[in-house]
C-alpha cells in the first residue's frame, strides 16, 4: 500500500467524478453498499461496463469489494467519501452558457 499526497488524492477523486458512470456509481454507493448487478440495473449500464468502472474506482482507492458468500458487495472505501460527495452536491456553481473548456462532451 502507498500513501498518496494531497494532490494525488484529489486527482484520483477528480478522475472518478469526471466520468458520468463513475459519478453515478459513487453517488449510489454513498447511501450504502451494493452488488454489481444491482448497481448496473440502478444506473442503467451493462454489467461489463459497470465492471470496468468499478475496477477503475478500486484502482483509485475509492471503493472496496467485500465478499458476501459467493457474491461481492461494493462500498465506498472510507465513510468520509460519502460526506465529501454530499458536500460537493451542496456547492452552487455559476457557469457560462457556452462551455469553452477543452473537455469533450462538456455539458452546461
Amino acid at each position: 500500500m502507498e500513501t498518496l499526497s494531497t494532490t494525488a488524492v484529489l486527482a484520483r477523486f477528480g478522475k472518478a467524478l469526471a466520468d458520468p458512470t463513475r459519478s453515478s456509481i459513487l453517488m449510489t454507493l454513498k447511501d450504502g453498499g451494493a452488488f454489481p448487478a444491482d448497481l448496473a440495473d440502478s444506473i442503467g449500464v451493462s454489467r461489463q461496463i459497470l465492471s470496468n468502472h468499478l475496477a477503475c474506482l478500486r484502482d483509485c482507492g475509492l471503493v472496496i469489494a467485500e465478499p458476501v458468500g459467493r457474491r461481492v458487495r461494493y462500498e465506498l472505501s472510507d465513510g468520509k467519501l460519502a460526506h465529501a460527495l454530499e458536500d460537493l452536491l451542496e456547492v452552487i456553481l455559476t457557469v457560462e452558457p457556452i462551455c469553452s473548456c477543452p473537455i469533450e462532451d462538456c455539458v452546461v
